[in-house]
């Protein structure tokens, strides 16, 4: 028998409530939780002596439970005749203090303020079918004659599924009059009530009514532990929280049983004194048969943005290597503390038994790994905002060996490392006192694709000549400095021009990785598009021209340059920055192979001659782009080379003899570099 309506306009007509209740006839209709799920969240809220006015009863068993603990005075309407009908003959024995009445929410007959709770289950989501104009306007009847029923201190309960037009209109009205709005998560999964005909997890909105005064900041907070409640400042912020909520019960009914083979998801939990995540789970299922079906892997802290872990490919990998028919992959999230291994293997024993796949045999034994035996260790140094790349954090993390390294983070991409410096140790003493501090190592450098970038200034036409006189050089994209504070320290005669359109990060770069301008390091806050744009055949050429900037933008398949920065009047514009035999050195980071290919022809038809260093393991690929005709500064007679010709070979075996200059200088500076230059020269790619 189908009682779904077949329109949702059906909701609005007393004729379809009143066609319901004759099939479904006097039992129960219990969608949204019984009384013993319901009762330890409407017992914080309501006490027997309060009237009770129950909102579109239907035939729920709700205030027939209610009563049958204590509560006495509790009216009940409903706007189907059908049903109060049922209700008032199947009361009016057992429960003769109880009443039922046809009438409509919106148009109540009762005095201002002669309730202490208006109780609702589900008669806001059946009324609020979407957020057209009309259906709005009712919602706003009806929420005004539950304001005006109620006394002042009384409470508007709702137990409602929150879909999102629901949750926005409550979280618009509410706290516009005053109100304080908190939401409840009801624990109805292991419910006995087998007959339920949705599995959206259900909710206890709870709206008290205040009187309203001027400039008074609304009060949003949700519970989703016993007893415990968190306050949010935003109505944003109380929707992602929500939101996540349902995520995680949805897939949690999903995960249990299907298995999830060639998708991921990924679930939050939240601890009950903090608005972020505790732990981020990232669920991998393989098709690996073993009678250890089910595992938990935790990620040391720090070690979440590495490739094995903050990557679909890297867990899949993991997963293979682990043997588990479903593995869970948990990062520990900044801002909380962790206390060891075992607390958290407490915390998250009971949470992630519920996402335990089909073919697991309760009973089993949970198998919990790692990388080693501890969960390593973070500390936020400094938190910020920039206005052009929102929220974003500094930290220290130990690595293995006890090594550590500071990290930018931004917080839109909280797994990607947007920088990261080593820290060394110096013991100082101070009123006779050795005093550990932690400096920035300036010869470390954070990345492969910075030390391909460092070896392409071989590639610059007469270098031994620049380099012992004055090499110039343009680097656009500061990030924390590092490749900039690199090539500064280990390079006595280059002269560096960087360029970042972010004063934020030229400030985080400053105060927290060491970066240092000077005369031979100057830093200019510019858009780097514009300031190349800009560049006339007028001012001074440069020997090369390094583009180290991540792009925004996650959808077209290429993660560094942004798009504009490869654009055909770019690279004109870079090319003429440059003096015959300079090099456009590019980070080029892209997926697309399409794309990555189109770029290379287009850098091509403006470069006479152009390398490229794909680099084991990452995506990224460093592009030599060299301005003017190969020629050695042994052979400047030649005739025009081509491409892989005789010149260009020689060319070759220049850089590498410039590339061990370029290491002696290294090694002159006393400094533990650990940059292989040599290598990035070999097995280069010619276009």
């Amino acid at each position: 028998m189908n009682l779904l309506p077949q329109s949702h306009t059906e909701f609005h007509s007393p004729g379809y409530w009143d066609q319901f209740f004759k099939k479904r006839g006097t039992k129960a209709f219990e969608w949204y939780g019984d009384y013993p799920e319901l009762c330890g969240v409407l017992h914080k809220y309501i006490k027997p002596v309060d009237p009770i006015l129950v909102v579109g009863c239907g035939n729920s068993r709700l205030s027939e439970d209610l009563y049958d603990v204590g509560c006495r005075n509790i009216v009940n309407i409903d706007i189907s005749d059908t049903v109060v009908r049922q209700m008032k003959e199947k009361n009016r024995n057992l429960r003769p203090l109880m009443s039922f009445t046809k009438m409509d929410i919106m148009q109540m007959e009762y005095s201002d303020g002669g309730f202490g709770v208006a109780l609702d289950k589900g008669t806001l989501d059946a009324l609020m079918v979407d957020d057209s104009e009309q259906v709005v306007s009712d919602i706003n009847k009806m929420f005004q004659e539950i304001g005006r029923v109620l006394k002042l201190g009384g409470r508007y309960i709702c137990i409602t599924l929150l879909q999102d037009h629901i949750l926005k209109k409550v979280l618009e009205y509410f706290p516009s009059q005053g109100w304080p709005v908190r939401i409840h998560k009801i624990h109805t999964e292991e419910s006995e009530n087998s007959e339920k005909e949705f599995h959206m997890p259900v909710f206890a909105l709870v709206c008290t009514k205040f009187k309203s005064m001027p400039n008074m900041k609304p009060i949003l907070e949700v519970s989703n532990f016993e007893d415990k409640v968190q306050r949010f400042e935003t109505v944003e912020k109380i929707k992602s929280v929500v939101k996540e909520m349902q995520y995680y019960a949805i897939m949690r009914q999903q995960l249990s049983k299907r298995s999830l083979v060639g998708e991921q998801v990924s679930l939050s939990l939240y601890s009950d004194v903090s608005s972020s995540p505790r732990y981020t789970l990232h669920i991998v299922d393989s098709l690996v048969k073993s009678p250890n079906s089910f595992a938990i892997f935790i990620v040391p802290q720090g070690r979440e943005t590495e490739w094995m872990f903050s990557t679909d490919t890297g867990r899949i990998q993991l997963s293979k290597s682990a043997g588990f028919e479903r593995l869970i992959v948990a990062s520990l999230n900044r801002n909380h503390h962790y206390e060891n291994l075992d607390a958290i293997k407490t915390e998250l024993s009971s949470k992630v038994m519920e996402l335990v796949p089909p073919t697991f045999k309760m009973g089993r034994q949970v198998p919990f790994l790692s990388v080693g035996d501890n969960i390593g260790h973070r500390t936020m140094v400094h938190q910020g905002t920039s206005a052009r790349s929102g929220d974003y954090v500094v930290e220290d993390v130990e690595a293995d060996g006890g090594t550590m390294f500071r990290r930018l983070i931004f917080l839109s991409n909280p797994n990607v490392i947007q920088s990261e410096a080593r820290l060394k140790a110096d013991s100082t003493k101070k009123k006779g006192k050795k005093k550990l501090r932690y400096l920035i190592d300036k010869s470390y450098l954070a990345c492969q694709h910075h030390v391909a970038m460092v070896a392409g200034l071989a590639f610059v036409q007469d270098f031994q000549k620049h380099f012992e006189s004055e090499l110039t050089l343009v680097l656009v994209g500061l990030g924390g400095g590092g490749l900039a504070s690199f090539i500064h320290q280990h390079f006595p005669k280059v002269i560096l021009g960087v360029i970042d359109i972010d004063p934020a990060v030229v400030t985080i770069a400053t105060d927290w990785f060491g970066f240092q301008p000077d005369e031979r390091m100057k830093v200019h806050v510019a858009d780097g598009l514009e300031y190349i744009e800009k560049y006339t055949n007028d001012e001074k050429k440069h020997h090369a021209v390094m583009m180290d900037v991540d792009s925004k933008d996650l959808t077209v398949g290429m993660s560094c340059p942004p798009e504009p920065f490869i654009q055909t009047n770019i690279l004109e514009a870079v090319r003429n920055m440059l003096h015959p035999g300079g090099v456009f050195i590019l980070n080029l980071a892209c997926r697309n192979e399409d794309l990555k290919k189109t770029v290379l022809e287009r850098i091509r038809t403006i470069f006479e001659s152009v390398y490229v260093k794909d680099l084991e393991g990452e995506v990224n690929a460093v592009v030599y782009a060299i301005a003017g005709d190969l020629k050695s500064s042994q052979d400047l007679g030649s005739a025009d080379p081509t491409p892989g010709g005789a010149t260009a070979e020689k060319h070759l075996t220049d850089v590498k003899s410039n590339i061990k200059l370029l290491e002696s200088s290294v090694k002159r500076q006393q400094c533990s570099a650990e940059a292989d230059l040599a290598e990035m020269v070999q097995d280069l790619t010619v276009i």
